[in-house]
């Protein structure tokens, strides 16, 4: 499979990975977040199509930048959802000496996802919320996806990122965070974990896609309250 749907490209790119980074952002997502700021990458047929020569091309370009940390992240929607295509790009990016790393969102994980994620050379996990419950209502999902993804990231020691929204009302409590420790000790190779603040950025989008945006007129998170928040994650 040397085809794959492409949502957009985004080229030096430093909040997805470390150092700089070119961002492929791949179609389609089994997940409706409540919060989520791409829903136009959840339909499976949007976006363009893509072969693996274009993938390399335009990671090379910025191959200079790199750096001894950067290289590409596949981001999302949600990139395990072309597994094959994914695990195909990651192989030729190495070929080209260049790191790699999958933004998942934690809520899909079929037949091909463990392939592809052996061959990254990073993980960066969204953790929707510790809740079963609360879980699938942001998302529309089960946590099932999530926890074989750990499994397989703990089986094949890969380096891990964990990323955590905060919402206000929904999990800015010292309590959450606690649950969050407990949740994060399941996993072994976590390097970094980040607390990301809500925000609103999102709805008019929503409103030119005609889609219901669920969380209108809630206010976005306190980087002050979030700062101290943070201050209350395990040391990695």
């Amino acid at each position: 499979m040397d085809k794959g749907r492409l949502h957009s490209i985004e080229t030096f790119g430093a909040v997805d990975g470390p150092g700089i980074r070119t961002v492929f952002f791949l179609q389609g997502c089994p997940a409706r977040c409540s919060y989520c700021h791409n829903p136009d990458t959840w339909n499976t047929g949007g976006g363009r199509e893509v072969n693996i020569d274009e993938i390399v091309s335009r990671a090379k370009r910025g191959k200079p930048y790199y750096g001894e940390d950067g290289g590409v992240t596949f981001s999302g929607g949600e990139p395990l959802l072309q597994g094959k295509f994914l695990r195909e790009a990651l192989i030729a990016l190495k070929a080209e000496g260049i790191g790699s790393a999958i933004d998942t969102s934690g809520t899909y994980f079929d037949e091909d996802s463990e392939a592809a994620i052996a061959e990254a050379d990073l993980l960066l996990l969204d953790i929707k919320h510790t809740d079963a419950a609360v879980f699938r209502e942001l998302t529309g999902r089960g946590q099932e996806p999530l926890f074989k993804l750990i499994e397989v990231i703990n089986r094949l020691e890969k380096p891990i990122w964990v990323r955590q929204v905060i919402v206000p009302g929904l999990n800015d409590t010292k309590a959450y965070i606690e649950d969050l420790n407990g949740f994060l000790s399941n996993m072994k190779t976590v390097k970094k974990v980040e607390l990301l603040g809500y925000h609103n950025m999102a709805e008019n989008k929503y409103e030119k896609l005609g889609l219901d945006y669920r969380l209108k007129g809630l206010e976005p998170m306190s980087n002050e309250k979030l700062r101290s928040l943070s201050e209350l994650i395990i040391q990695i």
